[in-house]
């Protein structure tokens, strides 16, 4: 169930209630005993305590100081993370709903305080015997603002559904998840936004020779799907659309190369880029941005059984590169190279594909960001960093250059899928460079895209990273028009 976020037209002392202030100066004597006030006064000034909370009989008054923080982009994450926080003791004490009132901090900080506490909020108890007894109590938050409208709630509301629709796809287990039941789910965003969606079944597939996905696809029992999605709105702000990939193995076993049981119990978190991109087009299109975006999804597992691929294969590629298997692992990048060079059909003005492509990317800057690398795409890396940087999924850029292609060269086909022990992370992106003619940017979100326990204002499971980044960028490209 999405936490709902609606405008306050005012509020009473009887509600539950959250005060943004940032001095004590401003906030209102009148909804708390003189004990209650000076007790505010007294801890926060001497013990530099930022929260409080006063259990009125009929109702919960919290009051949270948001810190004075210079840097725009670090002050709305402190946000993000307070409301976040302040869920749990919400929920604890079973209240259905809650207005924060913002009388003199900025409109930007109280949504984000809103938007940290949505997404924490977020569960996913489909499979518990008795959902409702796990149920969150909190349902509904209202913002008091004078500098806040509809719009902004709106589009807030926006992206914490296609925010939670991406950690929905991406908790559930491949036993209901496999590449079908995705393509499916993928058509069911297209009818809920008027967004064009076509998938590609495995006859389709054949015929357009993309033997990255088919291979991998070779030990499973389910088809692979092709996932098309495309928005493209009357008069469009861009003449050549943007292009997202999405990285959709729905369970990676490692194929032959198999993963030892540690590396593979999370595994049906494989397909995170690809559902990034598929809820990042739904809450574009949802929000109706005039820019015309396509997102392309390959989706397959990657299992063993005896007519799987294996180490030593050779496989032709959508675009007639002749690959060579070093390992069955490096599956990832065997089905986004198809999609990357499918991607050339539409002239596009820049392609990003997103995928938890490697180990080296997380364990090179963990769960704090993401692993990106660009090729002839200078000026728009430096505005996706800035969207980075706007919701706090940060990108950290590594080199690019040609000398890590000497790491994949192969002596029996055109090009190898895996390089030395050497820069893994950044092989990976150069193989599937070799697939793309156009702007490029890679994202490898293989630390940030799950978490095995809470953090900030994601629960345990899937966080949905990318879908904010993505719908910022795109955002920003219809503002700087």
């Amino acid at each position: 169930m999405q936490t709902i976020i609606n405008i306050a037209g005012d509020f009473t002392k009887s509600e539950n209630l959250i005060f943004l202030i940032s001095d004590i100066k401003h906030l209102d004597e009148k909804y708390f005993s003189s004990e209650e006030f000076e007790y505010i006064k007294h801890f926060h000034k001497e013990h530099k305590k930022n929260i409080f909370a006063f259990n009125k009989i009929n109702n919960w008054i919290f009051v949270r100081f948001v810190e004075k923080e210079r840097n725009k982009f670090v002050r709305l994450e402190n946000c993000r993370v307070a409301g976040g926080k302040i869920v749990a003791q919400i929920n604890d004490n079973k209240l259905n709903s809650i207005v924060v009132v913002d009388t003199e901090v900025k409109p930007e900080e109280s949504l984000a305080f809103a938007e940290g506490m949505a997404l924490n909020n977020y569960q996913f108890l489909k499979y518990k015997k008795k959902p409702s007894d796990k149920l969150n109590s909190l349902n509904t938050i209202y913002i008091y603002s004078e500098n806040i409208n509809q719009n902004d709630v709106d589009e807030l509301n926006i992206i914490i559904d296609g925010t939670y629709k991406c950690r929905n796809l991406v908790n559930e287990p491949v036993v209901y998840m496999n590449a079908v039941k995705l393509a499916e789910e993928i058509e069911n965003f297209g009818k809920e936004t008027g967004a064009k969606v076509e998938i590609l079944n495995k006859r389709k597939i054949e015929s357009l020779k993309m033997g990255g996905l088919l291979a991998v696809n070779k030990g499973s029992v389910d088809p692979p799907t092709f996932s098309i999605i495309e928005w493209k709105p009357e008069n469009p702000v861009n003449k050549k659309p943007y292009v997202f990939v999405g990285k959709g193995v729905v369970f990676d076993t490692g194929g032959m190369n198999i993963k030892t049981g540690d590396f593979m119990y999370d595994m049906k978190m494989d397909m995170a880029g690809g559902a990034a991109v598929a809820s990042a087009l739904f809450t574009i299109a949802k929000a109706n941005l005039p820019v015309h975006v396509i997102g392309l999804i390959p989706a397959t597992d990657n299992r063993t059984n005896g007519n799987a691929y294996v180490s030593g294969d050779i496989i032709t590629m959508h675009d007639g590169t002749r690959v060579e298997v070093i390992n069955t692992d490096a599956e990832g990048r065997m089905i986004l190279a198809d999609a990357l060079s499918y991607a050339k059909k539409f002239k596009p003005a820049l392609v990003i594909d997103v995928a938890t492509l490697t180990g080296a990317a997380a364990r090179a800057i963990g769960k704090y960001g993401i692993v990106a690398m660009q090729a002839k795409a200078e000026n728009e890396f430096r505005q996706l960093k800035k969207s980075g940087d706007n919701v706090c999924e940060r990108i950290v850029e590594f080199p690019f250059w040609k000398e890590y292609e000497e790491l994949i060269k192969s002596e029996i086909g055109d090009i190898k899928n895996l390089g030395g022990v050497e820069g893994g992370a950044i092989t990976a992106g150069k193989f599937l460079q070799h697939f793309t003619d156009y702007p490029y940017i890679h994202l490898d979100i293989a630390g940030p895209a799950f978490v095995e326990k809470p953090y900030k204002y994601f629960t345990t499971g899937a966080t949905g990273v990318a879908v904010r980044l993505l719908f910022d960028f795109i955002k920003n490209k219809h503002v700087d028009k």
